[in-house]
């Protein structure tokens, strides 16, 4: 009998869709945004860059910024009633607006 596979982008086909008209290449400044410490940023990963992209259970939720670790920065992020420690790259978040 066939056993399905567990892989880290499981059944995330539908959750990193990109839409036809932001298909192609990603900007190269998505990789020189800066964030501060203490700062919001929404987690929305770039299914274009497989590199330093945090876990798809994170994908759509906001955290706030902790430090750095290399290039990439560390987010504290609430998952359900605990706080994780998320380690992204900076492609794969946004600043938050609101």
């Amino acid at each position: 009998m066939v056993r399905p596979s567990h892989g880290l982008r499981r059944r995330g086909r539908n959750i990193l869709r990109k839409t036809p008209r932001n298909r192609g290449l990603s900007p190269i400044t998505h990789e020189f945004q800066v964030f501060e410490t203490g700062e919001k940023a929404n987690i929305f990963i770039d299914s274009n860059i497989h590199y330093g992209a945090p876990h798809i259970r994170f994908h759509g939720k906001t955290g706030t910024v902790v430090g750095q670790q290399g290039n990439a920065f560390v987010l504290e992020v609430k998952d359900g009633n605990k706080i994780k420690i998320v380690i992204s790259s900076p492609e794969h978040l946004r600043k938050n607006v609101a």
